[in-house]
């Protein structure tokens, strides 16, 4: 089974990296109002079961993946 993890600051967390990318496209003549940076994480599970598959992942990104303080996730799963 396969699985994306997107990880993105929370709202009203500082972005300084993001803050970065919007200055530049601005600069460079696009007309962009925010931006934010995250990451993008790509899994394959070894399980047969989706359901314990979606516990495994989610558990992932609660204890090791994201920050739960600041940043939040989205998991998108890939049948393939």
């Amino acid at each position: 089974m396969k699985a994306v993890v997107m990880v993105r600051p929370k709202d009203g967390i500082l972005d300084p990296q993001g803050d970065a990318v919007r200055h530049s496209l601005r600069k460079h003549g696009f007309d962009v109002s925010g931006t934010r940076v995250g990451r993008l994480i790509d899994l394959e599970l070894a399980a047969d079961d989706r359901a314990d598959a979606e516990r495994q992942v989610e558990r992932m990104c609660s204890e090791l993946l994201a920050n739960p303080l600041i940043e939040s996730y989205e998991i998108v799963w890939k049948d393939a």
